[in-house]
């Protein structure tokens, strides 16, 4: 018994063209001024905390609110004078089709 070819009658699809990145660099978000920043925003917090403890009402929100709200997100938001690099110029690889209509992808 002969097998049926299930792609029989089916047009090719045509061979995209690749969009090849260059190599990118691991850039890390965060420089040493925000370690600290953030640093300085727990400590903070962690001084209010013990203000609260010791039954101050009006240190320790205060102390809170200004670790929480004003030290951390200012700790994440800020760029720290870091550019961030550019986006690679992206290179097009254009397929070229092979005597026996596979594609051949040159670089």
């Amino acid at each position: 018994m002969a097998k049926k070819d299930k792609y029989k009658g089916k047009p090719e699809a045509k061979p995209r063209p690749k969009i090849v990145r260059e190599k990118e660099k691991a850039v890390l978000p965060f420089t040493k001024k925000n370690y600290i920043l953030f640093a300085i925003g727990i400590f903070v917090i962690v001084i209010g905390y013990v203000t609260l403890g010791y039954g101050s009402i009006t240190l320790a929100p205060i102390l809170l609110v200004l670790g929480y709200c004003v030290l951390i997100p200012i700790a994440i938001i800020i760029n720290g004078g870091k550019e961030r690099p550019k986006e690679p110029a992206q290179k097009e690889i254009k397929p070229t089709l092979l005597p026996g209509g596979t594609p051949e992808v040159k670089k």
